[in-house]
This record gives C-alpha cells, structure tokens and sequence, in this order.
C-alpha cells in the first residue's frame, strides 16, 4: 500500500516478456508520440507485445491536459501540447525518459495502482544510488529532501505523466540524471510554484551518475515489478 492508500499493480502471470528498447539518438516529441499511439494501438488489438522506451529529447516542453497557460513563464524551447495528464514539463539532453505502453486489461485495469507502481518503480531505482525518493499526497512525482537549503526545502527528481487508451498506457516517467536544471526556469514545473519546491538530478545531488548506469537499474527494478523484459533493437 503506498501513501495515496493505492495498491501497486500485482506482479503478472503469464503474460510474455514486454520489449525493452533503449534510443540511440534524441527522438523528436511529435516522432515519439506517433510511434507510442501506433505501438499502443497494435497492443490493444493483440499485434505487438508490450513496449518500454527509454529515450532522451532535444531541449522542450509539454503542456498536459490539466497545464495552465500563465504556468508557461518563457518559452524558450519548442513547446507541445500533450494527451498525457498533468501540467507543464521540461524534456531534454540527460534526462531519461521511459515510455511505457503496457496493457492494463491484462494485467488489472486499474489507474491509480499503476501510478503507485511507477512511484515505486522511481523510488526503488533511486534508493541503489543511496537516495531517497518520496511521494507526496499533493504533488505528482518523487521528490527529495533538501534540508541543507533551507527548512521544509524539497526537490523534484522525477515526473509522472500518463494516458490510458483501450487500457494500453502511454507516455510514463521523465528522470534527471544530469540535465540543465536552467531550462526548467522557463516554467512552472507541474504547476508547483512554492519557492521551497524546486527541481534536482543525481548529478546536482553529488552523484556522478551516467545515463547507462541508471539503465540497467531501471531495468533491473521494472522486471521486479511488472515482470520480464526482452532487449530489441533501438526503433519502437
């Protein structure tokens, strides 16, 4: 059970490995998303095996459904609107970014218990850095504490932003491992506009960690958690 009282999704049972795919190159916001709605469409009517995508993007941002347009303070990068929920959010050179297109009438068709999972899923790959992610009831993401600048200070390390179609998800996680913390000046990250809040990566908490490294435990802890994977080649 997690702190929104949501259980996470079991772990399933027969179902075949869902591929793993990790880019090669930056992949273009609007390439991503045709790809994602294809792949998805070609789950839901039982063509194609599940999909997880780790990519990064050229600099950007998305505005989600729930995204408010004074929430966009400079727009200094091409800016997409997205199907996926939430608010405004920065895309850019090391961050990674996972797409997940997983099909939840197969697994449990149950929103709120993949969320937690994905909550989960960033938590635990934090902690084998030795670093402590956190859910908050009301603020979407994982977050760390930054007692060291000042009391009550914390810090966004991960974002969650997801759609559901025919019961297949897109979209998912963005995690900053080494990006331009700048480029996120150019919003109001998810809507959070407290000056307490503010936006962090492993890198910027002391950890020279490389894209490669935060991979292969990503991997290792989605396995535990939604089951086998399968490693393909690099186009979705």
């Amino acid at each position: 059970m997690n702190a929104r009282g949501a259980n996470t999704l079991p772990l399933p049972a027969g179902l075949a490995p869902a591929e793993w795919r990790v880019a090669d190159r930056f992949v273009g916001y609007d390439e991503a998303v045709a790809a994602m709605e294809a792949r998805a469409a070609a789950i839901a009517e039982g063509r194609a095996p599940e999909l997880v995508w780790l990519l990064e993007h050229p600099p950007l941002y998305t505005a989600g459904t729930s995204a408010q347009p004074q929430d966009l303070v400079d727009a200094r990068f091409p800016v997409f609107q997205s199907g996926r929920g939430g608010q405004f959010t920065y895309h850019g050179p090391g961050q990674r970014v996972a797409y997940l297109m997983l099909d939840l009438k197969r697994r449990q068709p149950d929103v709120r218990a993949f969320v937690a999972t994905l909550e989960e899923w960033i938590i635990r790959t934090l902690a084998s850095f030795n670093v402590r992610g956190e859910r908050r009831e009301d603020r979407i993401g994982v977050w760390v504490r930054r007692p060291e600048r000042g009391e009550g200070r914390e810090d966004k390390i991960a974002a969650i932003g997801i759609r559901v179609k025919r019961w297949v998800t897109l979209h998912g996680i963005s995690l900053n491992v080494d990006p331009d913390l700048s480029h996120f000046s150019g919003i109001v990250p998810c809507g959070v506009s407290e000056r307490r809040y503010g936006v962090t990566s492993l890198v910027d908490l002391g950890l020279p960690v490389a894209l490669a490294d935060v991979d292969a435990v990503l991997k290792r802890e989605f396995e535990t958690l939604f089951g086998a994977t399968v490693a393909r080649g690099f186009s979705p």
